[in-house]
């Protein structure tokens, strides 16, 4: 078999190798370094045989899909030290996720965070032991009889399809793909983070389980700096930061449906004004569809099959209506509107769209969980011969806005769900198979996420690293070759004939709420200053000297369309300049006599206490150059 190397290289291996096996025929250091292998874009176990061609890459402590082989190691690690003091325990799953790992176990008593020392204690003997992770291949049969006491574990293992994989640490065994490190003593820093509630497989009408979050690092230094890093988190959570600058709040009223104060209108509008700029640059089509539609549009597009479950549901003249949860099937009606020739595409439907999602009441959280939000969607319909340049246009799009607020992501694969998908097979192995060709051509690295695609399609989800190190999912791109078909849509080709179009669903910000609740937290609320809601706070030292040239400041810098506005308490300037810190205005201007003399005004930017003192004009053209750059810190 031949494989390709990341430089580019392709060398021939015999079939029927490990992934250890090729790292050794490499080179005997890389052999005793690999823990696991990326073959054709899948993280796998370094155990597991290659017998075809494809592209292979060793994964090693020096690549970040490392973490994710350790932490779903020390998940099975935390469930052996569960075993071993609650033997009546029952297992559901245990990834590895961003940052760290769970495990979702059934105990016979509640346990809470106090006996984590107990856990952690005994985990820790499981690691000093070097346990292997022992590999095998098993049949169904042969499942049945080694969980016969795991009831969760069982029923997973009669749902999947073909021969399964068991591992085993000593005395505990496991249903699961890997991979997994050579031994427990790879596991020596590790953390125990907190407990959840869930559900098995995510169903609510399954039973609730007790999830288990951990963290595991290579070194004992790489997990103080993650701890030091979770609470500077704490910090700055966005629904404190939100309060103590007035950008939104939630009611009992209304849980899950925030309210959005002036101050956080403001910062919501500039984020609009720039979506829409973008987009026109960029020949979208803006459009808003109606917020409730009948129950034959949703049972038409599929999503009355696949997510009534967290729809609202209405009644209107009889006739079962319901509040949109997405914005696709509107978009699909407006390009029906008219016929279309194969000239207008790809044709390009953007919409800031008010979509509403029945979630799980104890998994609202502030703007990043609600059931009501904005989605900053938009449909392309293009031909089969456009999909490669649209993605490509697609890419640099994301690219240049997340680069804005100094964003940096990468990008996952998701591919066909194991069930509940709509369409053939092999028409998702082509659309699969086409966007890993766009990434390919665009140069784009990606790794991918088997199973985790709409129902529809396959997608690209874009993984966004704020400045406290979190991953977040926000914009997606999803190929769609089903829900045009579903819609009947289509256009006239080249030859008077009529064709249906394929269908880009696609959201960079994901949702304006979680985005602003993201943007929040990454700049601990000191926004650039184009998207800051108060850009400068002008302080007169004495009212009855200064306040009238302080008004005139204020008057310029409105009139330049620069938001501000005048302390005119009678604090002193100490204290008004503390309120507008502690309200992390970009800039304060102090206002005595030397300003009033000389027409001028001395700044200072917040995170500084240098007093620069320059002319009122120079000071108009600083923060507007400020302002039009988008700069994301000031100096």
């Amino acid at each position: 078999m031949k494989l390709k190397l990341p430089d580019g290289s392709i060398r021939e291996f015999e079939n029927d190798l490990t992934g250890k096996q090729i790292a050794e025929s490499i080179s005997k250091s890389l052999g005793k370094e690999c823990l696991g292998i990326i073959y054709n874009g899948e993280l796998i176990d370094y155990r597991e045989k290659i017998n075809s061609d494809g592209e292979i890459k060793i994964i090693t402590k020096k690549d970040k899909e490392a973490l994710d082989v350790l932490n779903h190691s020390c998940a099975h690690i935390l469930a052996t030290a569960i075993k071993h003091l609650y033997p009546d325990a029952e297992f559901g799953f245990g990834p590895s996720i961003d940052e760290g790992f769970y495990y979702d176990i059934h105990f016979t008593k509640p346990i809470s965070d106090n006996d984590f020392p107990a856990i952690e204690k005994e985990m820790a003997k499981i690691v000093s032991q070097s346990l292997p992770f022992e590999r095998r291949d098993i049949t169904k049969e042969e499942a049945k009889e080694i969980f016969k006491d795991q009831k969760l574990k069982l029923i997973h293992a009669l749902e999947l399809e073909g021969d399964l994989t068991i591992y085993t640490d000593g005395d505990f065994t496991d249903l699961c793909k890997g991979p997994h490190v050579p031994n427990t003593s790879y596991c020596k820093a590790f953390k125990l983070m907190s407990l959840a509630g869930a559900y098995f497989k995510g169903d609510k009408n399954n039973e609730q389980l007790t999830r288990i979050y951990g963290t595991c690092f290579f070194n004992n230094a790489d997990l103080e700096e993650h701890l030091k890093i979770l609470e500077e988190r704490k910090q700055s959570d966005h629904k404190k930061i939100g309060k103590d600058l007035d950008l939104f709040m939630i009611s009992d009223y209304g849980p899950g449906f925030p309210f959005w104060l002036p101050n956080g209108m403001i910062l919501k509008n500039q984020l609009i004004d720039f979506w829409n700029k973008i987009h026109y640059a960029n020949n979208y089509q803006i459009i808003q569809s109606p917020i409730i539609l009948s129950k034959e549009l949703w049972e038409t597009s599929g999503h009355w099959d696949h997510y009534k479950e967290n729809m609202y549901i209405t009644m209107i003249d009889e006739r079962e209506f319901a509040i949109k949860p997405m914005n696709c099937p509107g978009a699909i009606l407006v390009y029906k509107n008219h016929q279309h020739s194969y000239k207008e595409l790809p044709i390009r439907v953007g919409e800031l769209g008010l979509v509403h999602r029945h979630e799980a009441s104890g998994a609202l959280n502030g703007l990043f969980r609600v059931r009501c939000f904005t989605q900053d969607d938009a449909h392309t319909f293009i031909r089969e011969d456009q999909i490669e340049s649209e993605i490509t246009h697609l890419l640099k799009l994301y690219d240049e806005i997340y680069s804005v607020f100094g964003l940096s992501y990468h990008i996952e694969l998701s591919t066909r769900p194991e069930t509940g998908y709509i369409g053939k097979i092999e028409t998702w192995n082509k659309a699969e198979d086409t966007l890993k060709k766009c990434l390919e051509i665009a140069n784009v690295d990606y790794k991918i996420n088997p199973g985790d695609g709409a129902f529809y399609g396959p997608k690209l989800d874009f993984k966004l690293l704020d400045s406290l190190g979190r991953i977040w999912q926000c914009g997606t791109i999803q190929l769609d070759m089903q829900l045009p078909g579903r819609f009947d849509c289509t256009y006239i080709d080249e030859k008077g004939e009529k064709q249906t179009p394929l269908m880009i669903h696609r959201a960079i910000f994901g949702s304006l709420e979680r985005f602003t609740g993201i943007l929040i937290e990454h700049f601990k609320g000191n926004f650039p200053t184009w998207l800051a809601p108060l850009q400068v706070k002008i302080l007169p030292v004495r009212n009855d000297l200064h306040l009238d040239y302080a008004s005139k400041v204020c008057k310029l810098l409105k009139e330049n369309n620069i938001r501000a506005e005048v302390d005119d308490s009678n604090e002193k300037l100490g204290k008004k300049l503390q309120l507008a810190i502690s309200k992390k205005v970009p800039y304060s201007l102090v206002i005595g006599d030397k300003e009033v003399e000389t027409n001028s005004v001395t700044y200072r930017v917040f995170g500084s206490s240098n007093q620069i003192n320059i002319s009122l004009n120079d000071f108009v053209k600083l923060i507007q150059d400020d302002i039009t750059s988008k700069k994301i810190s000031r100096n």
